[in-house]
């Protein structure tokens, strides 16, 4: 009876050793996945501003459209200066200019017109991928993409500002993890007044195209 009873405690102790192990499991799980998802999306994010920030360069305006932004990665032609030899100090000193010494045949600076996606991001670059958002899929295993708008609002002095907005909410890009987890992140976010999510840019405030994660 006794070492019945014994096989029981122990049973018990070690059913009791495992559940608080998998609850302190759960969440370090959760957050090295987040983390890994979040390295990739963020990245992503980098690339979609580094694109419209050089369409707005050459149309005055963004593009809510990722296949717009495609196609002026891939078509659209951007200058790259190749330049070769520098001032000296003794014609810095003589306040000679850049230009002055190029007419001279000092130093030369040669215009070549290269694809803005080799321009931006060099060679091999696949703007087809910039609307996807990295290793996450939606539920029937298509790729899930980004959320992407434009907007023009106006500053506090009165003048329209061009800005667009892409993101991806937790709960798209954190699916099949704990879903309490998420839950928490998503009321966090609500507490704070904050996107519950990554996002670069702001459809609502001109924020010089911030991402979240930039201002945490």
């Amino acid at each position: 009876m006794k070492i019945t009873i014994r096989i029981i405690l122990l049973g018990a102790v070690l059913l009791l050793a495992y559940m608080c192990y998998a609850s302190l499991l759960v969440p370090i799980t959760f957050q090295n996945e987040q983390k890994i998802r979040e390295t990739a999306i963020i990245a992503r994010l980098i690339d979609i501003r580094k694109a419209q920030i050089e369409y707005k360069n050459v149309y005055k305006e963004h593009t809510p459209s990722f296949d717009r932004l495609a196609e002026f990665l891939n078509n659209e032609k951007l200058p790259f200066i190749m330049k070769e030899g520098v001032l000296t100090d003794e014609q810095l000193e003589a306040g000679m200019t850049e230009q002055e010494a190029i007419k001279k045949g000092f130093i030369t600076r040669d215009t070549f017109w290269i694809l803005a996606k080799d321009t931006l991001f060099g060679s091999g670059f696949n703007a087809a991928d910039l609307r996807f958002v990295p290793n996450v899929k939606k539920s029937d295993g298509t790729p899930l993409e980004f959320n992407m708008d434009t907007a023009t609002i106006l500053s506090p002095s009165g003048y329209s500002v061009k800005v667009f907005e892409a993101s991806v909410s937790y709960d798209d890009y954190l699916r099949g993890l704990n879903r309490q987890l998420i839950v928490n992140l998503d009321a966090v976010a609500l507490t704070l007044k904050k996107y519950p999510g990554r996002r670069v840019g702001s459809l609502e405030e001109i924020n010089n195209y911030a991402g979240n994660w930039e201002d945490l």
